[in-house]
């Protein structure tokens, strides 16, 4: 079970979000997550559905590995939760659109714990050195 950071929920809500509070039954989910309860969720597009693992991660101590198949997704994303935050590097994706450099950038930002979501195509879960690099951080959630 992951450890869980010294931010309240409703804090962490309003500063990486900008909400000031949650949709249908968004917390229920993510109090779940954060208790170490395994959690199906089904949401229509638009529930609100990347909020319960996103917050849950940023809360949690490590980087959550989360598995996409559309790098447009992807970079979404990683651009909407940026947006509200002053860390550049909270979020990351890892796949084949990055150049060697990128991809240097965010593994060293990974490993320095700036990272709380690294976003990762399918075929990236089995390269090799990527095996390697993800047994070298803590993962505090998996999603998929």
């Amino acid at each position: 079970m992951s450890t869980v950071l010294e931010f309240p929920v409703q804090e962490t809500l309003q500063k990486f979000f900008g909400f000031d509070g949650f949709k249908g039954n968004q917390e229920k989910i993510i109090n779940n997550i954060l208790n170490g309860q395994d959690t199906f969720v089904i949401m229509p597009t638009g529930g609100g559905k990347s909020l319960c693992y996103q917050l849950p991660a940023i809360l949690s101590e490590g980087t959550a590995i989360i598995v996409s198949p559309l790098i447009a997704l992807m970079k979404n994303q990683v651009d909407a939760i940026r947006g509200f935050s002053s860390e550049e590097g909270i979020a990351h994706f890892l796949n084949s659109s990055l150049n060697k450099s990128e991809t240097t950038q965010v593994k060293k930002d990974v490993l320095s714990g700036k990272t709380k979501l690294l976003y990762v195509a399918p075929e990236t879960l089995t390269k090799e050195e990527n095996v390697k690099f993800f047994s070298e951080f803590k993962i505090s959630l998996c999603y998929r």
